[in-house]
């Protein structure tokens, strides 16, 4: 019978991006993500208008207490004692605030969950400079003697069957909202953040870089999964592609292409019947997903008269909240010097408990919690 101890570690921390709440959050909540940028307030306003048009609120605050409560009750129903915490890295509740709550509940072991399932500089080490930072606040303000608890991260979770198979039946729903006439034939988009190229060459380990790195590798491995899924249940060849959305950068910084509006467009031209746009870089459908996919693109959609549908992100799916409870058991067994099954799907195999040095590394170097070169282990 497994061991479904999550010992040695005494809590899980939900760590996230966070999202404005309401119209007058929206600039103060850009002003802490572009912190040290340098960008102007009017620019701030103009980017904000995504925003306002959802009343100033982001759904990825809702999306993650969603899926806080599906944890909890998860682990409560198949008795994992293992209490869950929710800090964000731009907004309320911040993690610098959570941590210390964890500290004055006496933690002392802590696994973070990041809803970022993939290796990248933004997606993985900010996280960990972000906990890196926290930590040091958090230490200076204890008295003496008290020590930090020692915090973990999961692995990624791109490859984990509790990550995919919800993504494949929402690919599989989806070709059903499309008319009958072209859903056989549609195409698959799938879809992901676009980062700057330099970003993608330099992500994973030392070891993965090059040509995308593990960040593009990745996206790929998960793409060719989920569109074999999809050919072995419909008997149909869809044919894919890996696209990206929602660049931010300067325009003459190269960043990964082409952009899913411009990818629409060159699907028009050549015929296609029809495409289903899938999310696989995103874990819930915050804003990016609200706005770049479900506004900006679907209008592009419409004007060029192409049938176009959008799949899900796991969200709070119970298979998603089942793998996470999975992997923090399988990293609760590795911490015990124990050998556990490690579920991935596809050729990439489970990705590193640790983050080695070198991995997605920052242009400019700052501590990182969680990781071989942490100051924390």
């Amino acid at each position: 019978m497994p061991d479904e101890r999550p010992h040695p570690y005494d809590a899980l921390l939900l760590l996230s991006f966070g999202g404005p709440e309401g119209p007058e959050d929206v600039v103060p909540f850009l002003e802490n993500v572009t912190r040290g940028r340098g960008i102007p307030r009017e620019r701030l306003e103009e980017v904000g208008q995504h925003y306002f048009l959802f009343d100033g609120i982001s759904p990825i605050n809702a999306q993650n207490r969603e899926l806080l409560d599906a944890l909890r009750k998860d682990f409560d129903q198949h008795g994992l004692d293992l209490p869950v915490y929710w800090g964000n890295r731009n907004w309320s509740p911040y993690l610098t605030d959570t941590l210390r709550e964890m500290v004055r509940d006496g933690r002392r072991r802590i696994l973070v969950l990041t809803t970022s399932a993939y290796a990248s500089y933004s997606g993985c080490r900010q996280y960990r400079e972000n906990l890196a930072e926290s930590l040091a606040t958090v230490e200076a303000e204890l008295p003496p003697g008290q020590e930090l608890p020692r915090v973990d991260k999961l692995r990624h979770y791109f490859n984990h069957p509790g990550f995919l198979r919800p993504m494949i039946d929402g690919v599989l729903t989806a070709l059903g909202r499309l008319p009958q006439e072209v859903r056989n034939s549609a195409h698959l988009a799938f879809t992901t953040h676009s980062i700057p190229t330099a970003a993608a060459d330099t992500s994973g380990p030392v070891e993965q870089h090059g040509d995308g790195g593990a960040y593009v590798a990745q996206h790929l491995d998960v793409a060719r999964l989920i569109s074999d899924a999809v050919r072995e249940e419909t008997g149909g060849q869809h044919p894919w592609r890996l696209v990206y959305q929602s660049r931010s950068g300067a325009p003459h910084i190269p960043w990964l292409e082409p952009d899913i509006c411009d990818h629409l467009e060159a699907l028009h031209s050549a015929g296609a019947p029809a495409a289903v746009m899938v999310p696989i870089g995103f874990v819930s459908d915050h804003m990016e997903v609200l706005y770049d996919l479900d506004t900006e693109a679907m209008a592009k959609a419409a004007e060029l008269g192409l049938p176009v549908v959008r799949s899900a992100t796991v969200g709070a799916d119970p298979r998603f909240v089942a793998g996470i409870r999975e992997l923090v058991l399988e990293r609760a067994a590795v911490e015990r010097a124990a050998e556990p099954e490690r579920c991935a799907m596809g050729n990439l195999g489970p990705s590193h408990d640790l983050c080695p040095i070198g991995c997605c590394p920052a242009r400019t170097p700052k501590p990182a919690a969680a990781g071989a070169d942490s100051p924390y282990l």
